[in-house]
């Protein structure tokens, strides 16, 4: 069964800025580059109800190939290098359809 994973954060670059579209456009990249990586979409928030402002949003085939990207080098690395000095704060959320067959 598939999965949706999603992190929604903020970033400590300000709003329009080059470093935010650069942050944006490496981690589309990087991250869609990964095998077992589908769907991979950046959207940005519109509400005023919460203060995470981007979403970087992902389906996995099954949860091996979940496993399989969060291991990747190219994944810890985006993480280890551009992730934890330039996101002040995030959510994740991993989702599979509800099954109403169980």
């Amino acid at each position: 069964m598939s999965i949706q994973h999603t992190v929604v954060f903020r970033l400590v670059h300000d709003t329009g800025s080059a470093e935010e579209r650069e942050f944006l456009a490496t981690g589309r990249a990087v991250l869609s580059s990964i095998p077992g990586v589908e769907d991979f979409t950046i959207r940005r928030q519109v509400s005023p109800k919460s203060d995470l402002e981007h979403q970087f949003s992902m389906v996995f085939r099954d949860r091996e190939a979940y496993r399989a990207c969060d291991a990747h080098p190219a994944h810890t690395a985006f993480v280890a290098e551009r992730w934890v000095p330039e996101v002040v704060a995030f959510q994740e959320f991993d989702f599979q359809e509800y099954d109403f067959e169980d």
